[in-house]
């Protein structure tokens, strides 16, 4: 990225975003307080959010949907209207933010074009999906209570076993645990009123005809890893890889993701977290050792993800990450964001910034400044702040949180003790290359192989 392009996009926001964003604090605002004691407040906010998509495909639907619910009639096709909007007007911003980083970035995207495919969805499980979240939406954030979060165990467990569901039932069961956490919610000084109005949203749209990925079409060719963004929480770590895709038959290269999961429990803790991911050898293998990976028929969503099958992966040549990103970077073309997925936070574009300096937690180039997001840096590599302090080149992801763009890390080059050192988040995929954390994972033993013998010696009796 150039310093004329850094001061492009750390220059501000697109026109209309803030408006934007504070129509949808009003809508949460009125989730807040539930929808059945509307004041005026919340109700002249839903009025400003119809008023503002009046001239959109949207606009009669959601008009009459305000209607009703301010007075008093909430059904699940007004919700749905209300939820709609919603999440056009945060995919508004979205688009306004990642037009701008790309014309920064002079990347080339991928319009979208879903790839047909059909299922069969059980519909009394989303209606009963939809009920819960109706119930939700008429008691409010604040009316929540034990009984309201438990009315949506029957449905969760439902939902589990249905593959094309799955998803679904991961967002509600995420929700309701957050919910039950903080019930009764009414004595809470504060609300993340944004993150339980996106999750109700998206939970209330797929709840309407299941999932949104249509088909994927199957893909070969050699995958080139850029960096690994972990995830990880209380129960579960998601590994989500970033790498560029040279199709076979020499199509353009193609940015691309794909993740990787598996459930823990809350004593597993940085790099222990990795073991519980061994069912993907070849994947971790190449995180590792900075391999690239050879792909056959392997499934590709049109919104740029792929399905990991590690037996459809083969061990390439050795290939730098940064080496990958100087060259091949530039000209890769971006994947289209699905259309539930247009969400300012989902924003995570792969970048490469280099010859910079670093001022407290910003980098400084060009005049220009941003600030790197390390708060998201993972306790499971060697990428650390002070690391990142030392650091003149970065391979990370560009995001966008608080009304501003930071840099996540997903690897650095820097200077320690003069001598230089790289560092990449997968780096301890097969095992940490510290000698001190060896030591201390010697020492404090083995989390990982202790939970599974117990599991075992409970399954045996």
């Amino acid at each position: 990225m150039l310093d004329v392009q850094l001061g492009e996009v750390s220059g501000g926001t697109p026109d209309g975003v803030a408006e934007a964003l504070d129509l949808v604090a009003g809508f949460d605002d009125a989730l807040t307080h539930g929808f059945a004691r509307l004041g005026e407040e919340p109700g002249a906010a839903l009025a400003a959010l119809a008023g503002t998509l009046a001239g959109s495909p949207l606009g009669d639907r959601l008009g009459e949907a305000v209607e009703k619910v301010v007075a008093g009639s909430v059904a699940d096709e007004h919700l749905a209207a209300l939820a709609g909007a919603r999440a056009a007007l945060l995919g508004s911003v979205h688009d306004a933010l990642l037009g701008s980083l790309d014309a920064a970035l002079g990347r080339t995207r991928a319009p979208w074009e879903p790839v047909p495919g059909e299922s069969e969805v059980a519909g009394n499980l989303l209606a009963g999906c939809r009920q819960w979240l109706r119930e939700l939406a008429i008691a409010g954030w604040r009316g929540v209570d034990h009984d309201l979060v438990s009315a949506a165990d029957q449905t969760i467990e439902a939902l589990l076993p249905v593959p094309e569901l799955r998803g679904l039932a991961v967002l509600l069961d995420g929700l309701a645990a957050e919910l039950r956490a903080s019930s009764p919610v009414g004595t809470m000084d504060r609300l993340p009123a944004r993150r339980w109005g996106d999750l109700w949203t998206r939970g209330m749209l797929l709840a309407q005809k299941g999932p949104w990925n249509g088909g994927a079409e199957q893909v070969s060719g050699r995958l080139l890893i850029l960096g690994a963004d972990v995830h990880e929480h209380g129960t579960v770590v998601r590994v989500q890889v970033h790498g560029i895709l040279e199709p076979s038959g020499g199509a353009p290269s193609r940015l691309v993701r794909t993740s990787v999961a598996a459930a823990k429990v809350d004593t597993i803790v940085g790099p222990a977290v990795w073991r519980l991911l061994s069912a993907y050898p070849v994947l971790l293998s190449a995180l590792a050792e900075h391999r690239s990976l050879d792909l056959t028929d392997m499934p590709l969503l049109a919104g740029g993800d792929l399905v990991w099958h590690d037996d459809r992966a083969g061990a390439g040549e050795e290939a730098d990450p940064f080496t990958t990103a100087r060259v091949q970077l530039g000209a890769a073309v971006a994947p289209p964001v699905q259309p539930l997925d247009r969400h300012p936070v989902r924003i995570a574009e792969p970048v490469l910034i280099e010859g910079y300096g670093v001022d407290g937690e910003s980098l400084q180039l060009g005049g220009s400044s941003l600030a790197f997001d390390l708060d998201r840096l993972p306790s499971c590599g060697p990428l650390t702040p002070e690391l990142v302090a030392a650091s003149s080149a970065c391979l990370g992801l560009m995001r966008w949180d608080g009304g501003q763009w930071l840099l996540q890390p997903l690897a650095v080059q820097a200077t320690v003790k003069k001598k230089p050192v790289t560092a990449h988040n997968g780096d301890w995929a097969m095992g940490p290359t510290d000698p001190k954390v060896v030591k201390a994972a010697a020492k404090s033993g083995d989390a990982v192989a202790v939970l599974r013998e117990r599991a075992g010696r409970l399954l045996r009796k």
